[in-house]
């Protein structure tokens, strides 16, 4: 495919950053732009991508889907972006792969339900056999917890990982035993929590999107039910525990490659920089915003192993790429990336790492 004209003639590396700045994951914006923030300057200040320096493009993922979908086709169709980087929901990604596939290089830094094969597609995020799946044999070694309810936000992933759970628990003895799908940026939680309190569930999957999970949680503990259900929610940060706050928090954990409280050299310098750029009123460091930090130095690090930003070249050489980041050596295996997954618990307004779970 030729090279957009406008793009050949840039001396700069382009690329659309597409995270939430709207909508119920919007909440996850601030921390996800920092990082990305920060990851630019580290790029820009050992020579940029092919001696390039980098400029990053905001683009909300939270805007409506179909004029998401036009303004990144317009981007890359006019050269404007040589790629694309970003945490945003499984539904936005739907709808951006149409418009990078086989054209740009497309980093999608988030965990998310798995089977993603688009042509140029990098994953940085967790797949639930990574994730979901260890976390829960976890907590049924630990806790005891065999019996759960899913309660989600009703589109692709919460639906896809609850399907693709419910498969995992019948090589198991865990059992999923209800679910319940409610809509994005909705707040009536009672035929939820009706569910979960006449059902014999020890736990509660939530596959719930920022301001939405904090927002059930609060109704969740409200209702008592924290009593005596744990809960394993795999979007959230301590943004979601600061809106949900402390009386919430009880009983809550979750998974993921990266937390502020791992203990290794990478995570304690990464904290350390992020504090000291941004100051004491910087966003909550978030697994959700660090993965935009892992996406642009993958992405910087799949173009300078090919010496070149065209997606065959990539694709040739991608196999063999690898670097060192805040989650400590990352390394591409097919389309994914592979890394250390952890399990963490709720400490009030803080998560505590308490195990590092089996690759």
């Amino acid at each position: 495919m030729a090279i957009p004209e406008f793009r050949a003639r840039r001396d700069t590396v382009d690329i659309a950053l597409v995270v939430p700045l709207s909508g119920p994951a919007g909440m996850f914006g601030p921390s996800a732009e920092a990082c990305a923030e920060l990851a630019l300057e580290d790029i820009n200040a050992v020579g940029g991508i092919l001696d390039r320096q980098v400029r990053l493009h905001p683009v909300d993922a939270g805007t409506p889907l179909p004029e998401l979908a036009r303004r990144l086709g317009e981007m890359v169709g006019r050269g404007q972006v040589d790629g694309v980087v970003g945490w945003h929901l499984s539904d936005a990604r739907k709808v951006i792969t149409p418009q990078t596939a086989g054209r740009v290089p497309y980093v999608y830094t988030t965990f998310y339900e798995g089977g993603e094969d688009s042509d140029g597609v990098y994953m940085v995020g967790e797949t639930p056999d990574q994730q979901l799946f260890p976390a829960l044999r976890w907590m049924r070694s630990e806790y005891g917890i065999k019996r759960w309810c899913v309660i989600g936000n009703d589109y692709v992933w919460p639906r896809e990982t609850a399907l693709a759970t419910v498969e995992f628990a019948r090589t198991t003895d865990i059992e999923v035993i209800g679910s319940a799908f409610l809509p994005l940026g909705g707040r009536d939680f009672g035929a939820a929590l009706r569910l979960i309190a006449s059902s014999p569930a020890q736990g509660v999957l939530l596959f719930m999107v920022g301001a939405d999970c904090a927002a059930f949680n609060r109704a969740f503990a409200a209702a008592g039910l924290d009593e005596h259900r744990v809960r394993l929610s795999m979007m959230i940060g301590e943004d979601v525990l600061y809106a949900g706050g402390a009386d919430s928090s009880h009983g809550l954990f979750t998974a993921s490659g990266y937390f502020e409280s791992v203990v290794s050299q990478e995570s304690m310098a990464f904290s350390g920089k992020y504090a000291a750029r941004f100051g004491p009123s910087a966003p909550a460091l978030t697994n959700i915003g660090e993965s935009c930090y892992e996406g642009l130095l993958l992405f910087a690090s799949l173009a300078q192993r090919a010496r070149s930003l065209d997606l065959r070249a990539i694709e040739r050489s991608a196999p063999g790429v690898s670097y060192h980041g805040p989650r400590g050596e990352v390394s591409v295996r097919g389309a994914h990336t592979t890394q250390p997954v952890y399990v963490a618990g709720a400490d009030l307004l803080h998560f505590d790492v308490r195990a590092q779970l089996p690759g």
